[in-house]
């Protein structure tokens, strides 16, 4: 596959072009030309040394990444960005990365996942970030404990053996959810206006524990590594079926 068709099919499934100007991330092709062609792909949370290196061993043309290389600038490349960006360019391997658009695809991104293993029902966009979302929400049919609902998630997840945390400050029978993934506590104010019984995300800010007991809503942090492998993964089984060969690269944080 041509490199430029690879990077507009991903655009156009992800609605790359609808977050240019709330993201801090550039998505889209990060590093590398649109020339030249693409055989075989590796998927990764985290664009950094480790995964670019994993990349090279694998004889990937493409990494494919949640996390970029660029948080609203970049000022010269030395010390550990040039470690990071060395392997790629000296392999000539595109990086291609999607931050905000993977979080919010209500078919293949993180919250879809995550909702997936929860099997909630109902979904709708949720988590609002100006005229877009970056998670969904949705209803478990038979509800949870907030026991059974840790479970679920620590059964499911790569979360490096460092378990669910729970802020148990919801009803005891859990059936509404709001998912933000990564690190999505500050939007447990949208889960409170929803009347939401409880928000999973990824990790939490200190002021999370007492916005959660005020409002009612139990919290989940399942880890910001472990809620964000889903929509890295859903992207490497669409790829697959564009007839590429890919390879996942795990490398989780216990973060």
């Amino acid at each position: 596959m041509q490199r430029s068709e690879f990077v507009d099919r991903l655009d156009a499934e992800l609605d790359t072009d609808a977050y240019a100007d709330l993201d801090a991330s550039p998505n889209g092709l990060q590093v590398g030309s649109r020339a030249g062609e693409i055989g075989t792909v590796a998927f990764a949370v985290d664009a950094v040394a480790a995964t670019a290196e994993a990349a090279v061993d694998l004889g990937a043309d493409a990494l494919v990444t949640h996390h970029g290389l660029i948080w609203g600038g970049l000022d010269r490349v030395t010390g550990r960005e040039y470690d990071r960006i060395e392997p790629l360019v000296a392999n000539d391997i595109a990086l291609y990365v999607s931050h905000l658009p993977l979080d919010g695809h209500q078919a293949v991104g993180n919250a879809a996942g995550v909702a997936d293993v929860l099997g909630l029902v109902d979904r709708e966009p949720f988590g609002e970030i100006g005229p877009e979302c970056v998670g969904q929400r949705g209803v478990a049919p038979d509800g949870y404990a907030a026991d059974e609902l840790v479970g679920t998630l620590e059964a499911a997840l790569d979360h490096g053996g460092e378990g669910v945390q729970v802020l148990d400050c919801g009803p005891e029978e859990i059936e509404t959810v709001g998912i933000v993934t990564g690190s999505g506590s500050d939007w447990l104010r949208e889960a409170e206006e929803l009347g939401l019984d409880a928000l999973v995300t990824g990790e939490g800010k200190g002021k999370a524990y007492h916005e959660a007991r005020e409002a009612g809503v139990s919290v989940f942090l399942a880890g910001h590594y472990a809620t964000e492998t889903f929509g890295v993964r859903a992207l490497q089984r669409l790829v697959d079926d564009w007839g590429l060969e890919t390879h996942y690269v795990d490398h989780p944080t216990g973060l």
